[in-house]
């Protein structure tokens, strides 16, 4: 498990541009801002991972209860630490791969500090579309992988309404329940 996790956490940060890995402060802050992302009985036995500049994943903590943690990025306009199961990595890490999630495998992600988010509709938008802002969500937990059973959320919101449960990149293979917990 423990190879998985540090082998889809590299994969997800080589994908991400290095002007977003730049991280301030030494590992403990960086440990401190990642917990902040779930309840202390999931982020203080969850291993965390801090993606570096040149795309490679430094292992801060090893965990011990099969969840991990990454930190704040600071090159996004709020904070955005996340928590999440082996399922959830799965699945980002099939979102980032573009290739189908696969099946069967629900995930969790915490992000108890919100987050900021570039579209709602588009998995793979680096900025927000011309003329738009930043969506900012709430405190919320996502449902990740869960198919087509929550139809009956709001799906292909522009601006979806952050106070309620929605669907992001409602559609596609990566669509998730959004749900705010303040």
């Amino acid at each position: 498990m423990k190879k998985f996790v540090i082998l889809t956490a590299s994969v997800c940060a080589m994908c991400l541009p290095a002007a977003q890995l730049a991280r301030a402060g030494g590992d403990a802050d960086l440990i401190i801002s990642a917990e902040s992302a779930a309840p202390a009985g999931v982020s203080k036995g969850a291993a965390v991972y801090a993606p570096q500049a040149d795309g490679s994943m430094k292992t801060l903590r090893e965990g011990s209860n099969g969840f991990w943690c990454m930190p704040d990025d600071p090159a996004t306009p709020g904070p955005d630490p996340m928590c999440g199961d082996a399922n959830a990595m799965e699945w980002a890490m099939a979102w980032i791969g573009k290739t189908e999630p696969p099946k069967g495998k629900t995930g969790f992600i915490y992000m108890l500090m919100g987050g900021p988010a570039q579209s709602n509709l588009d998995p793979f938008a680096i900025k927000p579309p011309e003329g738009s802002d930043w969506i900012m969500d709430r405190p919320h937990v996502m449902i990740v992988n869960f198919g087509d059973t929550l139809s009956a959320y709001p799906t292909k919101e522009e601006k979806p309404d952050t106070t309620r449960p929605y669907v992001m990149w409602g559609g596609t293979p990566y669509q998730h329940l959004m749900v705010p917990v303040q």
